[in-house]
């Protein structure tokens, strides 16, 4: 049995209705209750899972529709139902008065009086008006965040052409999460600041992958959403785009981690070309997607959501420690290891940074020599015929490294220093007498950076803290990977093409937001010292299309 009542003129939003229909079916005398604005799309939802009544024939958007199913006839249910409302929108109106106080507007022009500066739009009103309200906010020169569903793709394509135009962006339909300039914008977690800028077509893609990188002790700088259909061929990639060129332009995002559902191909080759475009490291990740090639350019194409930000924090340490060294393009890298495997593996990396192929052939340990660079084994035959080992003896690689000081155009020298029983005692110490004599004979218009890895624990005799100590204290890099310490020495010793400058999109400098919608997301902004007017919407002339229509050319 379905029994209704409307309450008039009473809007809220869809989630805080959504709580109240499930604590009003909790109650003995009901099957189920549903609770809802009386918008044509919620109309037909009540007619599809079985819970119209005629009364709700006149309802408007501003009108609170309440169907009340029972198992047998009971019409005194009805009161029951309504003063439980009653009370429920009490408990909405006595939550929303408690704490801070939020600034508010009934109206679009007080929103803007009350935070003239305003500029990015946070809406999550009901689909069929989202994209009205965003128009409003783009026409108004700021950006949009939608984080509304259901808004017609025609309207969506719009939406961003528009943006385009303006040089803005809209974020979304259907964008779950966004963290710009450390605003929690919808569904958002509180992120360590970083270096590392997220861009996704996915919103609990972008949160796993922020949570990675700060379980790797790294930050993120901003993380962009875009919606689920951005990539696809109708909606062509517009604000995909439009978020790499921003990050491109930000100076703090020194690497880009972009995820994804597989886009549409031909969008997918016009993104891949805006990011080689771009003059920073970018992870892509396109789940789902098989990857063929690992990385092209400076595109690193990842996997999954735990490769990628282990990808994005490794390119970002490469990037921050890049910053404290002298300037080494055009150099070339010469690798002195004492582990045959770890030469061979630094000669791999090396060889696919370069683009040229590993020799099996190795003479005289020389297991890369290549575009000006040189990856030795000095643990091979031809080295300790007649002497130890080098993790036991340093002196073969110290007469190496020494060599260096004849060798002006070696900017980067690669090595290792392995701890356990057998090894030498200090290691470290060997390398850092080496490495001091060469940057004394040299001149200073010939610098010399050494990148180390450990290998070996704490509890080795040489205590992995106190070797790396020895070496920082050197100043050499020590890095946690090969794979860290090839990809550092590639990007130091790379030509770099002369910067362009590019102006920063003032959002990225601070976001101060009008929020029309779910009020719990205004009260996060302000929460963290987000600038935010809640913008208390409703549908315009009651959702009249015909009188908003009209209401709209006299304005």
């Amino acid at each position: 049995m379905i029994y209704a009542f409307v309450k008039k003129g009473s809007f809220q939003d869809s989630v805080s209705l959504m709580l109240v229909s499930r604590r009003l079916s909790a109650s003995d005398e009901v099957e189920q209750v549903s609770v809802m604005m009386g918008t044509p799309a919620n109309k037909d939802l009540l007619e599809t899972t079985g819970f119209w009544h005629p009364n709700f024939e006149q309802a408007t958007p501003n009108d609170i529709c309440v169907a009340v199913r029972t198992a047998q006839p009971n019409p005194e249910v009805l009161e029951l139902m309504k003063s439980l409302l009653e009370t429920e929108l009490e408990v909405i109106t006595h939550a929303a008065s408690q704490g801070v106080r939020l600034q508010k507007a009934r109206r679009w022009q007080s929103a803007q009086d009350k935070l003239p500066d305003a500029n990015l739009l946070l809406i999550s009103v009901a689909g069929e008006y989202a994209a009205g309200v965003a128009e409003l906010g783009l026409l108004s020169g700021k950006n949009v965040m939608l984080f509304s569903d259901n808004v017609p793709l025609d309207e969506e394509i719009a939406l961003k052409k528009l943006a385009q135009e303006r040089g803005l962006i809209v974020m979304g339909p259907d964008c779950g999460t966004a963290m710009v300039a450390s605003a929690p914008l919808a569904f958002a977690n509180v992120l360590p600041k970083g270096s590392i800028g997220i861009i996704g077509a996915s919103g609990t893609g972008i949160q796993e992958l922020a949570s990675q990188i700060a379980l790797h002790h790294h930050g993120v700088s901003h993380a962009i959403g875009l919606g689920g259909r951005d990539l696809s061929a109708e909606v062509g990639g517009i604000s995909a785009l439009t978020a790499l060129s921003w990050l491109a332009a930000d100076a703090q995002s020194k690497v880009l981690a972009f995820v994804s559902k597989p886009p549409a191909e031909a969008v997918r080759q016009k993104v891949i070309a805006a990011m080689q475009a771009i003059a920073k490291p970018v992870v892509a990740l396109f789940l789902g997607a098989k990857v063929e090639k690992r990385q092209e350019g400076n595109v690193w194409l990842a996997s999954s959501l735990t490769e990628a930000a282990q990808l994005a924090v490794t390119l970002a340490s490469v990037a921050e420690v890049s910053e404290t060294q002298p300037d080494l393009s055009g150099k070339s890298i010469a690798g002195l290891y004492a582990g045959g495997t770890l030469a061979a593996e630094a000669a791999a990396l090396l060889a696919a940074q370069i683009g040229v192929e590993v020799d099996n052939h190795h003479p005289n340990g020389v297991m890369l020599e290549a575009c000006g660079h040189r990856i030795v084994d000095l643990g091979d035959d031809v080295y300790t015929r007649g002497r130890p080992h080098p993790m036991i003896d340093p002196t073969t690689r110290s007469l190496e490294i020494e060599k260096l000081v004849q060798q002006p155009d070696v900017g980067v020298l690669l090595l290792d220093v392995v701890l356990g029983f057998g090894a030498c005692g200090d290691p470290a110490g060997a390398v850092v007498e080496a490495v001091r004599h060469v940057r004394e004979m040299r001149d200073s218009g010939h610098p010399l950076t050494v990148i180390a890895t450990l290998t070996g624990t704490e509890q080795d005799p040489q205590c992995r803290s106190a070797q790396q100590d020895t070496l920082l204290n050197a100043d050499i890099v020590v890095v946690n990977t090969l794979q860290e310490a090839v990809l550092l020495a590639s990007h130091l010793t790379a030509r770099r093409p002369a910067p362009v400058a590019i102006e920063r999109p003032a959002l990225l400098n601070g976001v101060k937001v009008i929020n029309a919608g779910l009020r719990s997301f205004a009260s996060d902004l302000q929460s963290t010292g987000t600038p935010v007017v809640h913008y208390q919407w409703a549908p315009v002339a009651g959702g009249n299309a015909r009188l908003a229509s009209l209401l709209k050319q006299l304005h």
